[in-house]
């Protein structure tokens, strides 16, 4: 009988360890990876400075609440944009589809700020057919490429 109870409380201990090892091992998983951002063309609209003309073209990211506030949070311990010593930790760049670099975004406060991202050229130049945009996690160094996205309403 002994040996019965002994071994029921041996089975029933290492269970009980066994759980908690697997409970811990769930609980330490990486969170899962970010999706691609998804860019479309919200308009254009006409402008000038400087004395010359401009077409900017502004765009949204349609799953921007997919990323987390931490990525657009301020990183005074990243390198500086320019003399920006608290840009965010998350860098937006467009680019041409060929992968010229049009214009970038190093401040974004938080993702609803992915609602206002825009890139311009000078009216007499003709746009790119498309463009997509990378968001670069400074921190991790991962990128995120969206889909190409048309410049024409």
């Amino acid at each position: 009988m002994r040996l019965v109870v002994r071994k029921t409380c041996t089975s029933l201990l290492l269970s009980g360890v066994l759980i908690m090892i697997a409970s811990q091992s769930v609980a330490t998983a990486p969170p899962p990876p970010l999706p691609n951002p998804v860019l479309y063309l919200m308009g254009t609209e006409a402008f000038q400075t400087g004395g010359k003309e401009f077409i900017r073209y502004k765009y949204d990211v349609l799953n921007k609440s997919s990323y987390p506030a931490e990525l657009f949070a301020a990183s005074p311990a990243l390198p500086p944009c320019g003399k920006n010593t608290k840009s965010s930790r998350t860098w937006v760049d467009f680019f041409d589809s060929r992968g010229k670099r049009l214009y970038g975004f190093c401040a974004l406060g938080k993702s609803d700020d992915l609602t206002g991202i825009w890139f311009a050229l000078e009216s007499d130049v003709i746009a790119p057919s498309y463009v997509y945009i990378e968001m670069t996690d400074r921190q991790t160094n991962t990128k995120y490429k969206s889909n190409l996205a048309d410049t024409t309403p």
